[in-house]
């Protein structure tokens, strides 16, 4: 395995930064030299700084494709960590429903709109949704968008399929769940058509405003700011700020806080799980 030294590094670490946001510490260089190694073959480098100058060098931006793909942590499972998905599914979604029947702010079908924020290869979006269908039964009382974002442009190919080995499906499905809403395809399984029209999926950085996006109900940014540093992090949660309904709900990793980052949300407890609102 080609080395990476130090001055390689520093060069490198602010390059991902700025195509990715995510803050590489030294002691993380293995992670350039495992991942990116490849890359050195493919293009037929002999060091990382040559492989530096040839991506910096393409007008098309192919290769800095290549280097978020491979740099970002695909490290994801249905239903993660659990609780976040009984605090949407019993506590957010029901009385989010209630508030806006109760004022008047919906009429006809009630609108629901989700963000999942840094949403990987598919598996955090298509858990909101499963949790949607088996908690109102007759969606058609709804209009539902799930939308689905990554920067990793290969990440969201993947999600798009809905397809996952044996392995990814094992990982947080229960056998009911899986024999409702997904369907055997050859050695892999695939979301069931009527799950996978309630989602939408696009290439974003979460670094960069997406007005065009619109507003949010609930927005799912769970283990995504852990890789930013602490501006960063900042930055990440305004631009989120400014996507979310006055009244909607944020849902963030179980080992991540807002309270020192920033001022403008609040936190509220359910069970052994916080969600976090938009301070008045």
């Amino acid at each position: 395995m080609v080395k990476i030294d130090r001055t390689e590094f520093l060069i490198w670490s602010k390059y991902i930064h700025e195509i990715s946001g995510i803050h590489l510490a030294i002691d993380k260089s293995y992670l350039i030299e495992s991942r990116l190694g490849g890359l050195l073959r493919e293009f037929k480098c002999s060091t990382f700084g040559e492989l530096y100058r040839v991506a910096r060098a393409d007008a098309g931006a192919a290769i800095e494709k290549k280097i978020i793909d491979l740099i970002t942590t695909s490290e994801t499972s249905f239903f993660r960590d659990g609780s976040p998905f009984a605090m949407f599914k019993y506590k957010i979604l029901p009385e989010l429903i209630d508030r806006r029947t109760a004022h008047g702010l919906r009429t006809g079908r009630h609108t629901l709109r989700i963000w999942s924020a840094g949403c990987s290869t598919g598996q955090e979006v298509y858990s909101i949704a499963i949790a949607l269908k088996e908690l109102l039964q007759d969606l058609s009382q709804y209009n539902i968008r799930i939308i689905g974002t990554d920067i990793s442009g290969e990440a969201i190919a993947r999600a798009s399929r809905g397809s996952y080995n044996s392995v990814e499906i094992q990982r947080g499905l229960a056998p009911d769940v899986l024999g409702k809403h997904f369907v055997k395809d050859g050695d892999r399984w695939k979301i069931r058509d009527e799950v996978r029209a309630l989602v939408t999926f696009k290439r974003k950085n979460l670094l960069q405003p997406n007005f065009d996006l619109g507003r949010f109900d609930i927005i799912f940014c769970r283990n995504v700011a852990i890789y930013f540093n602490v501006e960063d992090r900042r930055r990440l949660f305004q631009n989120i700020a400014d996507r979310l309904e006055r009244d909607g709900y944020l849902i963030i990793g179980s080992t991540e806080s807002l309270t020192t980052l920033c001022s403008y949300f609040k936190p509220k407890r359910y069970l052994r799980s916080v969600f976090y609102q938009l301070v008045d």
